[in-house]
């Protein structure tokens, strides 16, 4: 039997279309990308990201809504507080919706306040009525919690006097990037880490900056303006 030719294998190195195989070009391309745009390009694409329009709703407050931040004898009644409901930026790079309750006297302060925040994108950890703690002010601190509400006494020197928590007209915002110094004691501990205020961070209030100017633009006052023991994370309608 004759064995006939056998036909040369051609091997091709490109695809038949000509071309080459695009795909490590691509990789190297998307690599060189990231490295010009530095790490701040995941901030800025945040940034950039459009929200959801900033929305505040209003409802009354009963006895069964403060369970455990109100009882008989605080200075104002259930019927005098209101329940907000507002749309925060988190420290996620997401728009949330958090809960607290203040005085309806000062719910137009507190809408303006936090709708400036919102707008600015200045973040809050957590946002709900310190009846989640069961009306203790540490474990909502140590939670990051910002919150309004809460009868109970000042922590101060001198006779005990109400707060002016206990009156819904005060607000402490982000408690571990704004910790509370009283006598060399942090509170929350956590905060301990936020000491340097010239260290500025993401949710920290400091002179001059987006928070403190939210809560001067309707003529609040700041605890850390307080000499001795500044208060960093307080913000009130009388200065108390």
């Amino acid at each position: 039997m004759t064995k006939l030719p056998t036909r040369p294998r051609t091997w091709r190195r490109f695809p038949r279309s000509g071309r080459r195989n695009r795909l490590p070009t691509l990789i190297v391309a998307m690599v060189l990308a990231l490295v010009v745009a530095g790490p701040n390009a995941s901030a800025d694409a945040q940034t950039s990201t459009p929200l959801p329009p900033f929305t505040s709703t209003v409802s009354t407050v009963t006895r069964s809504t403060v369970r455990y931040s109100w009882r008989p004898g605080c200075p104002v009644p259930p019927s005098q507080l209101r329940l907000l409901h507002l749309r925060y930026y988190g420290f996620d790079g997401h728009s949330h919706v958090g809960t607290m309750i203040v005085n309806a006297a000062v719910v137009d302060d507190v809408r303006t306040i936090f709708g400036r925040l919102y707008a600015a994108r200045f973040p809050i950890r957590r946002m709900v009525p310190v009846d989640a703690f069961h009306g203790q002010d540490p474990a909502s601190m140590t939670a990051d919690n910002t919150s309004a509400f809460n009868c109970r006494l000042a922590v101060a020197p001198g006779p005990p006097q109400w707060s002016v928590h206990a009156y819904g007209e005060a607000i402490d915002v982000n408690p571990v990037e704004n910790p509370y110094i009283d006598d060399g004691v942090v509170m929350p501990v956590a905060g301990a880490r936020f000491l340097d205020r010239s260290d500025v961070r993401p949710g920290m209030a400091v002179p001059g900056g987006t928070l403190v100017a939210a809560f001067a633009s309707v003529g609040w006052y700041w605890g850390g303006n307080w000499t001795g023991s500044p208060d960093y994370q307080h913000f009130s309608l009388t200065g108390g």
